[in-house]
């Protein structure tokens, strides 16, 4: 089995530009920090793994988001409840409070971070210059809120391809809608 510092397997990397990092980290889930984060296929040493997803049951309908923040010896996972809405709305604000989470932490905004999503949408729109034409407040925001961070880049990851802290994240995020249901 590949370790946590090995590149990810080429069924999970796709050739893309740089400013659209893509790859994904297998890791497994532990307490310790263990994940690494990529871009281009490569290897980025030491920094910040933001791992998001949103999710919508029904498209709009109840909304969930989860993210899970790995730092040098720290793993912070959360889920949220949002209400109503679309899945592009809770995947980008799993994005942004993904980023906050990892402010709460006391991580330097100019810190290397990588935010890994499955969402290509909100890679669009957020780092390749994609025009918003649904959610332009939220968008605006993110966007303003990821220029005190020059040095965040997006990883894209496969959905549902059991990477294992995207399958969590999904999860937090799911179980946030169910059990604001019942």
């Amino acid at each position: 089995a590949p370790g946590a510092n090995d590149p990810p397997p080429d069924n999970r990397t796709r050739n893309k530009p740089a400013s659209t990092a893509t790859g994904g980290a297998a890791a497994k889930s532990e307490p310790k920090a263990t994940a690494t984060s990529y871009l281009a296929g490569k290897p980025l040493p030491g920094a910040i793994a933001i791992w998001t997803d949103g999710a919508c049951t029904g498209n709009p309908g109840p909304m969930g988001i989860g993210m899970v923040v790995i730092t040098p010896g720290k793993r912070i996972e959360r889920g949220e409840y949002l209400g109503l809405g679309t899945n592009n709305i809770a995947e980008l604000t799993a994005i942004s409070r993904g980023i906050e989470l990892a402010m709460k932490l006391g991580i330097d905004p100019q810190s290397p971070m990588a935010v890994h999503t499955d969402s290509s949408y909100c890679i669009g729109v957020l780092s390749q210059g994609w025009k918003a034409k649904a959610n332009a407040e939220l968008i605006g925001e993110i966007r303003e809120l990821l220029r005190h961070h020059p040095n965040l880049r997006f990883v894209k990851v496969e959905g549902h391809a059991g990477i294992p802290e995207n399958e969590r994240c999904d999860e937090l995020a799911r179980n946030a809608v169910k059990q604001r249901a019942n």
